[in-house]
């Protein structure tokens, strides 16, 4: 089994948010596949079998978890398909959990085309304070949390208490704030994932985004993941639909020895 490790969302190595990506002509045990994710101990191990004219598209998290939408290993795995397996492409489609997922070439970037999440206003509660380390303006919920707080500083100093994380609504934790270069600046906790910290994450931005749009009245941003690996997002908001390009660089190529496993 090929596998390669890609930095997405990046603008040099070691940046951005990595992932492997596992390429299959057939689909192993989903044992296996949860085995593998654990063994990477990556943020997500993404694993893409040809079907039809596109590629059938999974993500697994380290945490015996398969996650239903994943924006950087999507990233990753578009740049090794078009870089390794069919170099002459410029789209590719994934067929997901999420429905299809289109990417394209656009000079050196890759852009997803990704739907946008509906959020739901919650309550600010004390709980949410003291798990944060900071009282945010807002929070909203989708499939993820989603907290906005007052100034750039505040997202990029947090220390959230990780383990009272684990009892808030959503699978992640977003943060976001407006910025000075960047239109807005996030982070991402994932305990519940055991992710403590995700460095870039692009299906966050599916609730980063509409959210800024509806509070801005922009539909193109420039975001900064504000993690200490740090990363950045072309994003564009079109109706339902959320377009996130971003960078790819390759860090690893590797053969798993896990013939028979299955």
């Amino acid at each position: 089994m090929q596998q390669y490790v890609v930095d997405a969302f990046a603008g040099r190595l070691f940046e951005g948010n990595p992932a492997a990506v596992c390429l299959l002509d057939q689909w192993p045990e989903d044992r296996l596949m949860f085995q593998i994710a654990s063994e990477n101990a990556l943020p997500e191990t993404a694993f893409a079998v040809p079907e039809g004219e596109g590629w059938r598209l999974r993500w697994f998290a380290p945490g015996d978890e398969e996650v239903d939408l994943c924006g950087h290993a999507t990233l990753a795995a578009a740049y090794v398909i078009t870089r390794f397996a069919e170099p002459s492409l410029e789209r590719v489609v994934f067929h997901t959990r999420s429905g299809p997922l289109p990417v394209e070439r656009k000079g050196d970037l890759l852009e997803m085309d990704f739907p946008a999440y509906t959020l739901k206003r919650l309550e600010v509660t004390d709980q949410l304070t003291a798990a944060l380390g900071v009282r945010p303006l807002e929070v909203w919920r989708a499939r993820d949390l989603l907290c906005v707080l007052e100034r750039e500083e505040d997202v990029v100093n947090l220390r959230p208490d990780l383990e009272a994380m684990q009892q808030l609504p959503g699978a992640l934790c977003h943060v976001t704030a407006r910025g000075r270069v960047y239109d807005t600046v996030s982070r991402t906790f994932g305990p519940k994932c055991a992710i403590p910290e995700d460095p870039v994450c692009g299906s966050g931005h599916c609730h980063i985004i509409p959210y800024w749009a509806a509070r801005t009245g922009q539909t193109e941003f420039t975001a900064r993941q504000a993690s200490p690996r740090g990363g950045t997002l072309y994003c564009r908001l079109e109706g339902d639909r959320v377009k996130l390009a971003g960078r790819a660089f390759l860090y690893a190529r590797a053969e798993l020895m896990v013939e028979g496993l299955e």
